[in-house]
């Protein structure tokens, strides 16, 4: 078992957003938090716990972490440390983005959170297995947020994407998605298990990057 937080003492001692950043990363490294979910540096991870809570830009310039928190911003940053770190709630969740191929994307707990190497192979445009400009049509199938769809339709401008899966939820997250990248009318959200309801539709590449933690890992 971990020791509690001491959030009284947080409260009484921290001061400036390094102060809580650096309060972050002991107790996440002290309670013993798995990485993994977007983030592969605890450091990196508190920066955007606290900045998030502060209303803050994730690019604002570093000098911001020597001001000092109002007592209701350290609340804030308090509230979300406890989250992370003793109800092991996902950062991404709580910030409520992760970014993918270079681009953010809206995500909560209906969908997984982006960490999939397949990224690089969109930036790299699938090379040296695919010839870029004859790309007119892709799938991404098991679509959960989009992030792999909309990558694949930033990265080939000139192709029609279709994102599918079976999870209503999931869709309305591809959803927000869509609209923040103004993807609409190059990418296509369908309701389908697997190819159910894409017959007659033929794709130049598919992409599936479907669910495969099993429920044992899950938590």
């Amino acid at each position: 078992s971990y020791p509690v937080l001491d959030i009284k003492g947080a409260l009484e001692s921290l001061v400036t957003v390094k102060d809580f950043i650096r309060w972050i990363v002991s107790a996440c490294n002290e309670h013993a938090v798995v990485l993994g979910h977007g983030y592969d540096d605890v450091w990196d991870e508190a920066v955007m716990l606290v900045l998030y809570a502060l209303h803050l830009p994730h690019d604002i310039d570093t000098r911001v972490q020597d001001t000092r928190l109002t007592e209701n911003e350290k609340r804030r940053v308090l509230e979300l440390v406890q989250q992370r770190v003793i109800d092991r709630v996902p950062t991404a969740y709580l910030i409520k983005q992760a970014w993918f191929a270079g681009l953010p994307f809206a995500v909560d707990d209906r969908v997984l959170i982006p960490r999939s190497p397949i990224g690089e192979l969109i930036e790299k445009h699938f090379e040296p297995w695919v010839k870029p400009e004859s790309v007119e049509a892709i799938l991404d199938l098991c679509t959960g947020s989009a992030c792999i769809g909309i990558a694949c339709a930033h990265y080939f401008p000139e192709a029609i994407v279709d994102c599918v899966d079976i999870s209503e939820d999931a869709l309305d997250v591809a959803e927000r998605n869509l609209q923040a990248h103004g993807m609409e009318g190059r990418v296509n959200l369908i309701y389908s298990d697997l190819f159910e309801a894409l017959e007659g539709r033929t794709y130049d590449i598919i992409v599936s990057n479907p669910p495969y933690v099993d429920e044992q890992d899950m938590p």
